[in-house]
């Protein structure tokens, strides 16, 4: 609300200035009958108090007014001063340059992730997408987090409640690919579902529950997927007392790291134009690059765990393939 007071007064200040130098110079045109151009230059030396010479010598009105002029800019300089001051003292001016570089940014990001809440798992989102290289938009009210030491100034943000669809338009949502909720409030993860699926249906979203009752909200209202941390958390934990050594193998594979088998997925688009509508045997990845392929998605969406050879890689299908990081990088270089 302060903020919005003192650019009020900003505004309101620059238009008093403004206003000032408009009746003088309409007041020596009227009064004094001075060209355009003589009435400016009159009203600039008289309100900045600089002493050149007048344009012609003032009769009893011109003088009059000209007092007038002088005491009522005397007056509206102080207010200008005072609030240009006070603008620049609380460091609004760097701060409104700033956003709006930021701002610059990310309107010209295309294909982009939004993150709803820099707790948590905001921030492992954002770290996960950053090892990726995916641009990405944090969405947080908190000011204080992000003009933090420990916030990166790389990091393209917006302040603000995501449950907003403007504050949702700032953050580039018509140009966004997907979008993780991940505010610790049900509440308001569903109401950014909602109004995310709203203004882009394209948008994948992934929301974050804290409750089982919360799941099948997210997923009506149009979250793609619902995670829920705590209840992975704690099949996670029971799963290493029950089956430790098949959990450890699991969890040494990975989407990204040089120690750690990787698992990508590869989309049938991307592949050779002589790859496509043939068999995963014609690829014959595990002799060319040495990876494996563990999976493929089918255009239907359905999750098939170590395909048979003979699968054919039909349009809008992926395979997930898994590999050690040479490999990978093999895998990109030649498909």
């Amino acid at each position: 609300m302060a903020v919005k007071s003192l650019k009020y007064r900003v505004s309101v200040a620059l238009i008093m200035f403004f206003m000032i130098i408009f009746i003088g110079t309409l007041g020596y045109i009227l009064i004094s009958d001075y060209t355009f151009i003589d009435a400016l230059y009159m009203t600039i030396i008289t309100i900045s108090t600089v002493g050149f010479k007048e344009v012609q010598p003032l009769d009893t009105g011109s003088k009059i007014f000209t007092v007038f002029l002088i005491l009522t800019s005397i007056t509206v300089y102080g207010y200008v001063i005072s609030v240009l001051t006070e603008y620049i003292s609380n460091n609004r001016l760097l701060e409104e340059l700033k956003f709006k570089k930021v701002q610059n940014r990310i309107d010209k990001l295309r294909n982009h992730a939004i993150i709803c809440g820099y707790g948590r798992n905001g921030r492992q989102a954002v770290a996960t997408l950053g090892m990726h290289k995916k641009p990405c938009v944090i969405i947080d009210k908190d000011a204080e987090l992000i003009n933090s030491d420990a916030f990166d100034a790389n990091i393209l943000y917006v302040k603000g409640d995501a449950t907003n669809d403007e504050t949702l338009l700032r953050a580039g949502i018509m140009n966004a690919s997907s979008l993780i909720a991940a505010m610790p409030s049900d509440a308001n993860n569903l109401y950014v579902v909602l109004s995310a699926k709203q203004l882009n249906p394209d948008c994948k979203i992934i929301s974050r529950a804290s409750n089982e009752s919360s799941y099948k909200k997210l997923k009506i209202a149009g979250a793609d997927n619902v995670i829920m941390p705590d209840k992975l958390g704690g099949e996670h934990m029971a799963s290493l007392v029950v089956t430790p050594d098949v959990i450890e193998f699991i969890d040494r594979l990975s989407i990204d790291g040089e120690s750690a088998n990787n698992i990508v997925e590869l989309e049938i688009e991307e592949l050779p134009a002589q790859y496509k509508n043939k068999s995963i045997l014609d690829l014959d990845l595990r002799k060319k690059t040495g990876c494996t392929v563990i999976g493929f998605k089918t255009p239907d969406k359905e999750y098939l765990i170590n395909p048979d050879a003979s699968t054919i890689m039909v349009p809008n299908s992926k395979l997930i393939v898994i590999g050690k990081p040479e490999q990978i990088r093999k895998l990109h270089e030649l498909f």
